[in-house]
């Protein structure tokens, strides 16, 4: 393959560290972020690779006409928006950067955690409205307690890092990994995340089988009251399930950096987000734990690494 016959299409806001980085590897880069969905489908068909973010969906007649793909990148963690079987089946190569955020995903969940447990968000809009209500704003601390996380790629191990100077419990679940417990982490078995949590914390992939894995089921096999977390992708929860079990108190309180819905015109419409935005007890953001000044660059990195090696790989190939 001759390095000029490269052509990369980027359909989404990515830093410059990105094209710099893979034009100087010899690939050419066709950067059109505000480029709409129609239109790119309309010209995907002359290009090699493609780059997308979250909000771009690469579909089963969106591949169809990417007759040349080899290579498909997100900037970002997941690759939930992408149809992963039908590509691997077409042998594109699928490239994502979870490295790039983990740390900043780790850092805004235990934000909002700590945020949670000094009932911060509350105090802060009391003290602007000039109430000082000391005693009803009286925190708890994480000191002592047991974090149970579900996942332990590079968003749960980078959570367990920064937990590790908190003085907690720190006992880590993943279905496809094991022999990763440490003096700091306790690799154990989902039974006993039920059994011991008392904060509970989401770092999985939005999956078939992930999909709604949060439900009034699995709620109910906790064997004490819980804090719990999401940071992950709303579509793991049943929010209607997380309400109920906050209205039962068998979830005390709540960080979701993620929803089922992230438009804010169709949330308006939800009854249950009417019901979650009430209440005291839950932390909300949007969708911005990966997405900070330092993860914008690193995500870029790392992603023009992976697709440069890509590209590389298929020279040596041809």
């Amino acid at each position: 393959m001759n390095k000029n016959e490269f052509k990369l299409l980027i359909v989404d806001d990515i830093h410059p560290v990105f094209i710099e980085s893979v034009e100087k590897a010899g690939i050419q880069v066709d950067y059109q972020p505000d480029i709409q969905h129609r239109q790119a489908a309309s010209v995907i068909g002359d290009y090699d690779g493609l780059i997308v973010r979250s909000k771009f969906k690469v579909d089963v007649p969106f591949l169809d006409r990417g007759l040349k793909l080899k290579i498909i990148g997100r900037a970002g963690a997941g690759v939930d928006n992408i149809d992963t079987v039908y590509a691997e089946s077409k042998n594109i190569a699928l490239v994502s950067a979870p490295e790039g955020n983990c740390d900043a995903v780790a850092e805004h969940m235990l934000g909002m955690l700590l945020a949670l447990f000094n009932k911060i968000i509350v105090a802060d809009a009391e003290v602007r409205h000039g109430q000082w209500r000391r005693e009803e704003n009286r925190g708890i601390e994480l000191t002592g307690r047991t974090v149970g996380l579900i996942g332990y790629g590079n968003n749960g191990s980078a959570m367990a890092r920064k937990l590790s100077g908190f003085d907690v419990e720190i006992l880590a679940y993943d279905k496809y990994k094991t022999g990763f417990g440490t003096e700091v982490v306790q690799e154990v078995a989902m039974d006993e995340l039920f059994e011991k949590a008392d904060v509970l914390s989401l770092h999985i992939p939005l999956t078939t089988e992930t999909r709604a894995m949060v439900d009034r089921d699995f709620l109910q096999k906790f064997k004490k009251p819980i804090f719990f977390l999401n940071g992950a992708r709303g579509g793991i929860v049943d929010i209607e399930a997380i309400l109920e079990a906050i209205d039962k108190k068998m979830i005390l309180g709540a960080c979701l950096d993620v929803l089922p819905i992230e438009k804010v015109i169709e949330q308006q419409k939800q009854e249950w987000f009417s019901k979650l935005a009430s209440l005291d007890n839950v932390v909300l953001t949007p969708h911005v734990a990966g997405w900070t000044v330092e993860s914008y660059y690193k995500i870029s990195k790392v992603l023009a690494d992976k697709v440069i090696a890509g590209y590389q790989q298929l020279q040596g190939a041809s």
